[in-house]
């Protein structure tokens, strides 16, 4: 049997950044598998926290260019932004009461097996 190579959450960690939390490229930089990378970033805290760390950067940049595009003066950002981030207000939501009493909704998987 061939000896399976030990990797360090140093290694992840490392590797992690530039990433945009693409397992795949992360697992290329470590020199491992994809389901190598994805099983030490669910198991050690240490790298789902670079892990995690590395997806709320990316986030952030894309929340950054939309807000750029609103001060832009990009008002079909700024609608899609407001429905997002306002739905009470503004957003597309339908009351699905009736006299305060919910509307329940039951699914039966048999009659939809054509």
């Amino acid at each position: 049997m061939a000896n399976k190579r030990q990797y360090k959450a140093t290694d992840f960690i490392s590797a992690i950044p530039g990433t945009a939390g693409i397992i795949d490229t992360i697992a290329k930089k470590v020199g491992c598998d994809w389901h190598t990378a994805k099983k030490y970033i669910e198991g050690y805290q240490t790298i789902r926290d670079a892990y995690d760390d590395e997806c709320e950067r990316v986030a952030d940049m894309a929340v950054t260019v939309i807000i750029k595009a609103i001060k832009e003066g990009d008002t079909a950002t700024a609608k899609w932004y407001l429905t997002k981030k306002r739905k009470p207000e503004i957003g597309d939501a339908i009351d699905v009461t009736t006299a305060g009493h919910a509307i329940t909704v039951n699914w039966d998987e048999s009659e939809n097996n054509d």
